[in-house]
């Protein structure tokens, strides 16, 4: 008999998540991470996320959301999103969505440290670094899993030739709850609201951008990225100051062949990466946690934790949003990175004209409100 009914290997936000989902439902879980983790590492972590209601709505179930310090999740409450043409833009607003906020920008340090103090006394979870017996086995390791490629599963990447550069700001201005994005050849800029480390005036920064124009940003001293990103942002939220150390990650598109197999299933990045403009990578992995842990609690009681046809029903429930999401943000991208003035033209009014129709703006939204 197996020592564990679970093993989640992958200690991050979407592993820890899947740890607390299956402890409640009383099964015996390891939690596998790295030796050498600590939180002395994750306080440098400069990574802030976009989280939707479904994503709250589990941290919630997981006594995990209302833990976090006030100042480590902002609300939004609109969404200003400008093309690179005059007058090309798209505002959403949680009042048309007859909603409290359109999502929650959250500290990803900060709510690792809730995850893991809710672990740390979950009756049902044991922390390891080894390799242990289990029924299945649930990899959350990342991007570049180890366990992945053991289990002989193909990853179709397909590089952009883009780094991810990420930052915190404090702007002379208040933010107001508002999150704003710039879609232009080449580049893809967001400004995330966010009270950390100055209340009302911080935003989380991830800018987009082809890899040697990001070397060379990155390059710059303080002064000098500073004065390249407010000549980017236009001022539109203020002077903008650097608050951290930046940081820098290749961008992908990727899906893993199969996600699941007999005893083991694929969660989070280590299943699928998607562009980071519409800031749902992490939404998909909490969602891959829903999914699993509903098939598991929903399975016959005959039926093992590690049958093949069960973790397929786990597998063809997130077929579709998975899929969804990366051809969204893949074709977005690509539309807004081409240079060829008619597709410009193009999609500037198409910006305009989704802005005034109202019907289609609130589809939009919902959309990304319930993925």
């Amino acid at each position: 008999m197996d020592a564990f009914d679970v093993c989640v290997r992958g200690a991050g936000i979407v592993g820890q998540a899947l740890a607390l989902a299956l402890s409640r439902q009383g099964l015996n879980v390891a939690l596998q991470g790295r030796a050498g983790d600590s939180n002395e590492i994750a306080r440098e972590d400069v990574r802030a996320y976009a989280l939707n209601a479904a994503s709250v709505a589990l941290l919630a179930r997981l006594k995990v959301w209302d833990a976090l310090s006030a100042d480590a999740r902002t609300p939004v409450y609109d969404m200003h999103i400008e093309g690179d043409a005059a007058a090309s833009a798209i505002d959403f607003s949680a009042w048309q969505q007859r909603a409290r906020e359109l999502a929650w920008i959250v500290d990803a340090a900060a709510l690792e440290a809730e995850l893991a103090n809710a672990v740390r006394f979950a009756p049902h979870i044991t922390a390891t670094t080894q390799p242990v017996a289990a029924t299945l086995l649930a990899v959350t390791e990342g991007r570049d899993s180890a366990s992945r490629e053991q289990l002989g599963v193909t990853f179709q990447r397909s590089g952009y030739d883009q780094l991810g550069v990420a930052a915190r700001l404090v702007a002379s201005e208040p933010h107001r709850g508002v999150a704003r994005q710039w879609f232009r050849s080449p580049d893809v800029l967001a400004l995330l609201p966010f009270d950390r480390p100055t209340r009302a005036r911080s935003w989380g920064l991830v800018w987009s951008m082809p890899t040697a124009r990001a070397q060379e940003l990155l390059a710059l001293d303080d002064a000098g990225f500073e004065s390249a990103l407010n000549d980017a942002t236009g001022g539109a939220a203020g002077r903008l100051e650097l608050a951290s150390a930046r940081a820098a990650w290749p961008l992908a598109l990727a899906r893993a062949n199969p996600v699941v197999g007999p005893g083991w299933a694929l969660l989070g990045d280590a299943a699928h990466l998607v562009h980071p403009l519409a800031g749902q990578g992490l939404n998909l992995g909490l969602g891959d946690v829903v999914a699993l842990a509903r098939v598991i609690a929903e399975r016959e009681a005959w039926r093992a934790l590690g049958d093949e046809r069960l973790l397929r029903r786990y597998e063809r429930e997130r077929a579709l949003p998975v899929l969804a999401m990366g051809q969204l943000t893949d074709g977005l991208l690509r539309l807004f990175a081409s240079r060829q003035p008619l597709v410009r033209e193009l999609r500037n009014r198409g910006l305009t004209l989704v802005n005034h129709a109202l019907p289609l703006k609130r589809w939009l939204a919902g959309q990304a409100l319930d993925t």
